[in-house]
C-alpha cells in the first residue's frame, strides 16, 4: 500500500505501508519478549513521531499494555498536550501527566546565571523526560520506546541520553517522509501528521527552520548519499546544492558518537561491543526460568 496522496514525499521515498507495520509491529512484540517483558512505555509530545510509535505499540501488544506519559514544559506548545490527548483517547491506552517546569528550572538555575540559553535548556528537559520514563518503567514495569526517526538519527538531531535513550526504536529506520505515509495509513489524526514538526524545546521553535532544509529535500539527499551510497559529484548532478549536500555530510559524520555505545579501552579476549556480541537474551537464560 502507497501513501494517500495528501501526504507529500519525494517518488524513491515511497514505501509498502502493509509490510512496514507488519515488520515493526513483529519487532515490538519481539524485543519484549527477548528481554522478558509483558509492558511498554513511551513519552508522548503531541508530535507525529510518538503517536505514530504509540499507535504501533498498541496494536502490536494491545492498549492496555501501553503507557503513555505526556511531560510539558512551561513553554511547551498548548497543541502539543492537546495532541497528546487525543492520540491516548484514540488509542485507550494508560496515561500520565508529569509537569516538569519545577524540576528542570530548578537545575537551570543552580548556577545563578539567567541567561541559560534554549539549547541548554531544551536538552536539559530532554534528560529530564527520559529520567522519569526510565523511573515509570519500574513501576509500569516495562521496555522504554524510541520515539526517534531515521532522519534525526542520521543528522544527530537528538539529544544523548534524551530522546536517543530507549531499550528500542521501533521507527529508526524510517525517514520522516515515510513514517508521515505510516501514519496516515495507521489513522494518526491529520493535525498531528501536517503540523510543523517540531522538538517544542521552546516558543516557535520548529525542526525544519532550525536545520536549514525542507524534509522532503533532507530526507532525499540521506536516502542517495546513505542508503544508495552516491558521492558529492553524483548528488551535484541530481541537482542537491554542494553547500548543503558538504554541511549535511558533516552533521553525520560529526553525530557518530550518537549512534554507538561508547567505545571500550580492548583489554581481555572477549571485550563488551567489540567481539562480545550475543543477543539481549540467549534460550536458558536466567529470564526462561
Amino acid at each position: 500500500m502507497t501513501a494517500p496522496a495528501a501526504v507529500s514525499l519525494p517518488a524513491e521515498l515511497a514505501i509498502d505501508t502493509d509490510i512496514a507495520r507488519r515488520i515493526i509491529s513483529g519487532f515490538i512484540r519481539e524485543q519484549l519478549r527477548q528481554a522478558g517483558f509483558e509492558k511498554a512505555l513511551l513519552g508522548l509530545s503531541g508530535g507525529v513521531d510518538s503517536a505514530l510509535t504509540a499507535a504501533l505499540v498498541a496494536e502490536a501488544i494491545g492498549p492496555e499494555r501501553l503507557l503513555c506519559v505526556l511531560m510539558p514544559y512551561r513553554t511547551s506548545s498548548a497543541d502539543s498536550l492537546s495532541d497528546a490527548h487525543s492520540v491516548v483517547d484514540w488509542l485507550g491506552c494508560a496515561n500520565e501527566t508529569v509537569e516538569i517546569t519545577g524540576m528542570v528550572d530548578a537545575y537551570a538555575g543552580i548556577d545563578g546565571r539567567a541567561d541559560v540559553s534554549p539549547l541548554r535548556r531544551g536538552n536539559l528537559a530532554a534528560r529530564m523526560r527520559m529520567a522519569l520514563l526510565y523511573d515509570k518503567s519500574v513501576s509500569w514495569p516495562g521496555l522504554v520506546v524510541g520515539t526517534g526517526n531515521k532522519t534525526e538519527l542520521l543528522i544527530g538531531y537528538t539529544t544523548l541520553w534524551g530522546d536517543s535513550a530507549s531499550a528500542f526504536v521501533p521507527l529508526g529506520d524510517l525517514y520522516k517522509t515515510q513514517l508521515r505515509q505510516l501514519a496516515a495509513v495507521m489513522g494518526v489524526p491529520r493535525a498531528i501528521i501536517e503540523k510543523a514538526p517540531s522538538a517544542d524545546l521552546w516558543p516557535g521553535q520548529t525542526d525544519e527552520s532550525e536545520m536549514g532544509v525542507t524534509y522532503p529535500v533532507l530526507d532525499r539527499l540521506l536516502y542517495w548519499m546513505v542508503d544508495r551510497r552516491r558521492d558529492p559529484a553524483a548528488l551535484a548532478v541530481m541537482g542537491f546544492p554542494g553547500e548543503l549536500v558538504a554541511r549535511v555530510a558533516r552533521m553525520v559524520a560529526g553525530s557518530e558518537f550518537k549512534r554507538q555505545m561508547p567505545p571500550i579501552a580492548k583489554l581481555g579476549p572477549r571485550t563488551v561491543g567489540v567481539d562480545y556480541l550475543y543477543p539481549r537474551r540467549r534460550p536458558g537464560s536466567a529470564r526462561d526460568a
